[in-house]
């Protein structure tokens, strides 16, 4: 007996492939998910709080390199990855009852990445091109680290999201094979 592979992702010899590329990209977000909210977490209870000891020039000095330093390939596969692949996720579950984990997913880490894009990095530039260390921290350290804090929290949620759809995943991955294998 074949079951509907629409919304069960299984046929009667087993699971399918479709099934098994939507189960690595939810995995896939998942993951690129955590480490961005490690990212943000690390930055929100250590990084700032260290450099928060720092005199002015230091403290500028420090944050203009981790700005330069944290725009590379791996840092932005998983920054984009998070966003792109919850969201290509979120349409290949878009028939699951489980999918509301993911699209809440998508609308938590969407607001963290707005938050990103309005305002660190703007904050970032305003940095970059300050002449004075201590106006430069002044306009800078309260803002950034609130927004920081922002991401940390929404990622963290997203994160918690995804994590709840790839455990229904699996649960209904199980009992979809179970239903297929009883010949029912």
């Amino acid at each position: 007996m074949t079951t509907n592979s629409r919304s069960t992702g299984i046929t009667g010899s087993g699971r399918g492939l479709a099934d098994r590329g939507t189960g690595l990209v939810l995995g896939a977000a998942t993951v690129a998910m955590g480490l961005i909210a490690g990212v943000f977490y690390i930055f929100a209870c250590a990084i700032m709080p260290a450099l928060a000891r720092s005199d002015d020039r230091v403290y500028v000095e420090v944050m203009r390199n981790i700005n330069d330093v944290i725009q590379n390939p791996v840092f932005f596969l998983s920054f984009m990855g998070a966003l792109l692949l919850t969201a290509v996720s979120a349409w290949q579950l878009r028939g699951q009852p489980y999918r509301w984990w993911v699209w809440a997913a998508v609308a938590a880490y969407g607001l963290g990445f707005l938050a990103t894009v309005a305002f660190n990095i703007p904050l970032n530039d305003d940095l970059a091109n300050a002449t004075d260390p201590t106006a430069a921290r002044e306009h800078f350290e309260d803002a950034w680290v609130a927004w920081n804090g922002v991401r940390a929290v929404t990622s963290t949620v997203a994160l918690g999201c995804l994590a709840r759809a790839l455990v229904l995943y699996g649960a209904f991955q199980r009992r979809a094979v179970s239903f297929s294998r009883s010949g029912v």
